[in-house]
């Protein structure tokens, strides 16, 4: 399945009737996102402000041809809902849920690998994904993006998401599709998956990435922008001022054995051509140079 979203995407929130999934959900069908349905095996055939509720996702694809959806469920019910929703033949699906057990999202990502490669899996713990005037699925707060690209925009951290998004709006540059990948231990998409789409994809002319700090994500980004990327990259890596040897914020930001640190990934990536700034605001001013030289 591609990474890519738009209006036709027809999508169900997995915790519709939540108190966080139904204010999501009604926030991007306002935002224009094509919300069909919810999920909760106890309120099946009531309603959200109009969006039906079914018992499983196999009854809201059979209802509403759904093809994409949000997860919302609280962590320990994720691993059901994510095999949910590829069992019943979803293409998308967005976990935004944190606090997902590391061996859960090891479970599911292998199976999905396994058993059903039709679907791409974006985090968990992870803001979801925007193609701005089009189609918002996740908690990005749609009217910080810009849509009409020409950039494209994949962020490990969900606060330099919005960020990222937010320094492009003020300096009028549109984007065509912002992926938030999340920074747990195991995500469902990747920085390559991502970078990858975006050289494939004809509106998208430059990409903006933000790192941070713990793995090998960055790196390995590094290397694939540097043998199979023509577009112009710019990035920001937080976590400059991390004490050596601390871990910090979430379970993704582990730094071990010398790799992992923001200035080794910021090495990579200018070995790799990449424009990296010191500062999310500095990489928005370097991405406003590529774009005014495209």
């Amino acid at each position: 399945m591609s990474i890519f979203v738009n209006k036709d995407t027809k999508v169900v929130y997995q915790g519709l009737t939540g108190s966080q999934g139904r204010y999501y959900g009604m926030l991007n069908r306002d935002y224009g996102t094509n919300v069909v349905a919810g999920t909760n095996p106890r309120k099946a055939g009531t309603d959200v402000e109009g969006v039906p509720v079914f018992a499983d996702c196999t009854e809201a694809v059979a209802a509403t041809g759904a093809n994409a959806s949000c997860i919302f469920i609280p962590a320990p019910g994720v691993f059901a809902a994510v095999m949910d929703a590829a069992e019943a033949g979803i293409e998308f699906v967005a976990c935004i849920t944190e606090g997902v057990p590391a061996h859960d999202e090891a479970r599911f990502f292998n199976m999905l690998k396994r058993d059903y490669p039709h679907v791409r899996l974006l985090g968990p713990n992870c803001p979801g994904i925007i193609t701005p005037g089009e189609c918002n699925i996740g908690i990005t707060a749609g009217h910080i993006a810009k849509p009409g690209g020409p950039v494209g925009i994949v962020s490990r951290s969900g606060t330099l998401t919005y960020q990222a998004l937010y320094e492009l709006q003020q300096k009028d540059i549109g984007v065509t599709t912002c992926v938030g990948i999340g920074g747990d231990p195991v995500p469902g998409t990747s920085f390559i998956d991502c970078l990858e789409a975006f050289e494939a994809d004809p509106d998208t002319k430059a990409v903006m990435m933000i790192g941070e700090i713990g793995g090998s994500a960055e790196e390995e980004a590094a290397e694939f922008i540097k043998h199979h990327m023509s577009k112009p990259v710019s990035s920001y890596i937080a976590g400059v001022t991390a004490p050596p040897g601390k871990k910090m914020g979430h379970a993704g930001a582990i730094v071990s054995g010398g790799k992992g640190t923001a200035e080794a990934k910021m090495e990579a990536l200018r070995d790799a051509g990449v424009r990296v700034g010191l500062n999310p605001t500095e990489a928005g001013e370097l991405m406003a140079e590529i774009v005014a030289a495209l």
